[in-house]
């Protein structure tokens, strides 16, 4: 039988499939990396240890220090001020009268009236533009504490620096300002004779300041906020006092006397400038016999 062409017998079998083509498995992903552990915080650095006078420091100063009632931030300037040396240095004590030139918010002011006590007397000198420029408000809130009550806040020219009942002075200090007279344009000469005055023959002119290059004289009260020591010793003596004595208590040889040491300025350095202490005297009077 014929088949016509182009048609398909019924017995043809069918075309075998087309088989699947392979393909590769899909790469597994890797892995997502670990966290790195997280660092434990940095643990804080230990405070500061508590500023503790030397054992030769007479209690009534000890006393003062650690009052209770005293400001944190007061206690933070203890450790770079030693206040306890100082004042035993300037022979600070129950019942004197002192007088402190450019007191500023009264630091130093404080603790000198605690030592002296209600039997004592304290002058605290600033001029007007200082108190105008950052000592009013503090001063102010820091004479409110009852233990301030012999203190009396003097408002007068470093040149004329108390007032007239301020006289047979135990003590007069000026601490880390007298650089400041200068770049203010002070007449030490007469600020000096007005200490000299003021002050009972064999009293205490005592002065704590930043030290300059050995040298320089004046020339970096207002930049660095530094004075040359013999700078300082040579007004002083001119006024008649003689030079007492000195410590060696703030002294810091690793300062290399080129930085601002002012409170703004200074920062985390505050309180590690290298520093001279002078006690000068008035010399006593005298004797008759």
């Amino acid at each position: 039988m014929l088949i016509a062409c182009g048609s398909k017998s019924k017995d043809t079998p069918p075309a075998a499939p087309t088989p699947p083509v392979e393909t590769a498995p899909a790469p597994a992903p890797e892995p997502a990396p670990a966290p790195e552990p997280t660092p434990p915080p940095a643990p804080e650095p230990p405070p500061p240890p508590a500023y503790q006078p030397s054992a030769e420091v007479p209690d009534a100063i000890k006393d003062a220090i650690a009052a209770q009632d005293r400001s944190e931030k007061d206690r933070a300037l203890d450790a770079g001020r030693k206040p306890g040396e100082v004042l035993a240095f300037f022979k600070v004590a129950p019942g004197q009268k002192v007088a402190e030139l450019f007191a500023a918010t009264g630091y130093t002011t404080e603790l000198i009236a605690r030592v002296v006590g209600d039997g004592g007397k304290v002058y605290a000198q600033n001029t007007k533009e200082i108190l105008d420029r950052f000592a009013r408000d503090p001063l102010t809130e820091r004479l409110a504490k009852p233990v301030m009550k012999n203190t009396v806040s003097v408002e007068q020219p470093a040149e004329k620096p108390f007032p007239p009942e301020a006289k047979n002075l135990d003590a007069v200090i000026c601490i880390l300002n007298y650089h400041d007279f200068v770049w203010l344009k002070v007449d030490r000469a007469k600020m000096n004779a007005a200490v000299f005055a003021a002050l009972k023959p064999g009293g205490v002119y005592g002065i704590v300041d930043h030290s300059a290059e050995k040298g320089s004289g004046l020339r970096d009260v207002q930049t660095t906020h530094r004075i040359d020591e013999e700078a300082v010793k040579k007004e002083i003596l001119a006024a008649g006092f003689k030079l007492d004595a000195e410590s060696e208590v703030l002294r810091n040889p690793a300062d290399a006397r080129d930085w601002n040491d002012s409170p703004r300025a200074a920062a985390d350095q505050r309180g590690t400038s290298d520093r001279f202490v002078l006690k000068f005297a008035k010399p006593a009077a005298p004797s008759t016999h």
